[in-house]
């Protein structure tokens, strides 16, 4: 059961943040404190299903063999095989806009490596790097799971932003996935809530509002 405070903030932010010409994004904007966050270890990069999902279209890739981009194939949103992967890497360019094309990205394990190599340079600073799927497995269970999931990274700063819906969601619906956000964020530091200073929440172009 989600807190009737959370709710109350989501209805204040849905009835006084303006109406724009384009349907808004619902972020976090959160603040950590008594972390040292210079030191890798501590910092925080996981993907958290959203138990509404997201609001809106959320674009999977898939490194894959024959095989598994077959399986792909109409479930993904773009597929790349093995041979294209030097392709891609020669034209940074090219790999950028890929790289932008698309909010995660899964591959076969064995590809891993050369994915690191040879387009770890545009993926990791984006936090894209392919989640390992093993050879020849069904990628739609991992895909499905993907496009409800939001990335919660802290890189090296104590504040850090996601979105966790759209201003047309229902007031209860976008509750719950601040909710799930915060309860997951608090297990992953090292003294939970008392790590957080505080969180508030925004439309895109819209005031902030205090959660906690």
């Amino acid at each position: 059961m989600v807190d009737q405070h959370l709710i109350d903030i989501v209805k204040k932010l849905q009835t006084e943040s303006k109406q724009r010409n384009f349907l808004e994004t619902v972020e976090l904007a959160i603040n950590l404190k008594d972390i040292d966050l210079s030191n890798p270890k501590n910092r925080i990069q996981e993907e958290v299903i959203l138990p509404n999902g997201r609001g809106k279209v959320i674009k999977v890739g898939v490194f894959g063999g024959s095989e598994m981009a077959m399986k792909a194939k109409g479930v993904a949103d773009v597929v790349v095989q093995p041979e294209d992967i030097e392709t891609l890497a020669s034209d940074k360019s090219k790999a950028r806009k890929f790289a932008a094309q698309s909010d995660f990205f899964i591959a076969e394990a064995p590809l891993m490596p050369t994915i690191g190599k040879r387009l770890g340079v545009v993926l990791a600073p984006r936090g894209k790097m392919p989640k390992p799927i093993p050879s020849g497995s069904d990628p739609k269970a991992m895909i499905d799971k993907l496009r409800s999931s939001v990335s919660v990274r802290t890189r090296d700063k104590r504040t850090f932003h996601l979105a966790i819906g759209t201003k047309d969601m229902p007031p209860d619906k976008l509750a719950e996935n601040l909710d799930a956000v915060l309860k997951r964020l608090m297990t992953k530091l090292e003294r939970g809530r008392q790590n957080i200073q505080s969180v508030y929440i925004k439309t895109t172009m819209g005031p902030s509002y205090k959660v906690m």
